[in-house]
């Protein structure tokens, strides 16, 4: 192989020995990874080299192939073999005086007297050690930055889906609300309709009373007008009837408007605002505690609302610092840090649970040691726990359905109770130093429940 040059058996694209060499139809060949590269990069199939269009998907050159692993085995054995400059001997030791390869003749020349050697296989050994123990931390950086890579094309993934997911449930929940208003809307309208069609008639049938007595005394006044500008003889004979024709039509009431006749437009339009505002309680919901989906652990499946989480097959999401890996459990989405809060978790039937709260500050990833106050069910036993130190046992003299959890942070005291009887169970007290998050979790597939409380509206009054 001697008379082929390297250059002779190099890819245009990457200057390297031929691998795995690819034939265009111009007679042109290259590896094949640099090939789909370069079409990838260029968007054009086409040789690099004069530009001619190729094929998709070009033959391999397997007698170049041939030739480039021959030529790579003669370098190979060559450099295996390689002999000393001045001896042409078999570099047999490795100086470590001169840090560089000898053969035997240069061990015993005046040039290396006194000077320490080294097998050079046996010191190669040692140095492919050292620096394959050197390269192993930038290895395991590699591994790391790859795996932090992938998560973070996983994350952007996911962020779609979160998004489009997300848009979907704002505009049902929009929906829901237009429908309401629109409903309202035509239920105000077809009051009003309605009193204008009630107030419409009332004042259609009093302009016809009064056109109907109009005309009674129009007729009255006009006949005895006719009277009186008769023959005195014709008068004085027609007089008597006259007069009784007068008696005969009373004079009536005075014509009054009726109070009321328009339409109450303030009862239409006063606080109309308010009174639809007042009335959306029935529609909209308020929950003290909305779950985060982004700490839920990998089991966990939400509801829509973010009310309620239930343990189901393991999901494929990203490893955001904010997710729970270990504990098995989902936090708030709103953490607290003063103040007095309480809000209600529905256990139901569930076997396997807990309910508690959670220090911001607490280990996210691995096995939890401290920050963490939680009342549990587990193995047909209530108990209380707060890691770090021993659980307690709880008394509990009937099944609980739903609890209420009141925390008073100033204080330093968060509380339990039976929300069904209003029985305390359980107080832990301690000096909270950092901002606490609501944090419940299960090992069953019956949901736990953030319940939802009741919406008031008040006005404020004026003494």
């Amino acid at each position: 192989m001697s008379f082929r040059s390297e250059e002779d058996l190099s890819c245009p694209v990457c200057q390297d020995i031929f691998k795995d060499p690819v034939v265009l139809s111009c007679s042109h060949s290259f590896c094949k990874d640099c090939l789909q590269t370069w079409w990838r990069e260029e968007r054009l199939r086409e040789c690099p080299v004069c530009k001619k269009k190729s094929r998709s998907d070009p033959p391999c050159n397997l007698a170049l192939k041939n030739l480039c692993e021959a030529f790579l085995l003669e370098r190979d054995q060559q450099a295996s073999e390689a002999l000393c400059s001045l001896h042409s001997e078999k570099l047999k030791l490795f100086c470590l005086d001169h840090q560089q390869p000898v053969c035997l003749v240069c061990r015993d020349s005046k040039t290396h007297n006194n000077h320490r050697f080294r097998p050079i296989h046996e010191f190669a050994l040692d140095l492919r050690k050292e620096l394959q123990k050197s390269l192993k931390p930038l290895q395991d950086k590699l591994k790391l930055f790859e795996q932090v890579k992938g998560n973070c094309d996983q994350t952007a993934e996911h962020i779609k889906v979160q998004a489009q997911n997300t848009e979907r449930l704002i505009k049902e929940q929009f929906k829901k609300l237009r429908h309401f208003l629109q409903e309202e809307e035509e239920a105000r309208i077809s009051a009003l309709r309605e009193e204008e069609e009630q107030k419409s008639q009332v004042m259609k049938e009093k302009t016809e009373a009064l056109s109907r007595d109009t005309a009674a005394l129009s007729d009255t006044i006009r006949a005895t007008e006719e009277e009186l500008r008769a023959e005195d003889v014709s008068f004085l004979l027609n007089y008597k009837a006259a007069v009784e024709r007068i008696q005969q039509r009373p004079l009536l009431e005075d014509p009054q408007l009726l109070s009321g006749a328009l339409i109450d437009v303030a009862k239409h339009l006063g606080n109309l605002s308010f009174h639809i505002w007042n009335k959306m309680r029935e529609v909209v919901s308020y929950t003290p505690v909305i779950l985060d989906p982004n700490t839920a652990n990998k089991e966990f499946i939400l509801s829509e609302d973010l009310t309620s989480v239930r343990r189901g097959e393991i999901q494929n999401l990203p490893e955001n610092p904010e997710r729970i890996d270990y504990h098995r459990s989902v936090w708030g989405w709103e953490g607290f840090d003063s103040r007095s809060h309480s809000w209600d978790v529905e256990v139901g039937d569930n076997t396997a649970w807990f309910v508690g709260l959670t220090a911001e500050s607490v280990q996210r990833r691995g096995c939890m040691k401290s920050g963490f106050w939680q009342i549990e069910f587990y193995n047909g036993k209530y108990s209380a726990r707060s890691l770090g130190e021993p659980s307690t046992v709880l008394r509990v003299k009937r099944k609980l359905q739903r609890i209420s959890v009141h925390l008073d942070w100033n204080r330093g005291k968060l509380l339990f109770f039976d929300l069904d009887t209003n029985t305390h169970i359980h107080t832990f007290t301690h000096m909270f130093m950092d901002r606490l998050f609501p944090c419940i979790g299960t090992l069953n597939e019956l949901p736990l429940k953030v319940l939802q409380r009741k919406i008031s509206v008040t006005r404020e009054q004026f003494s």
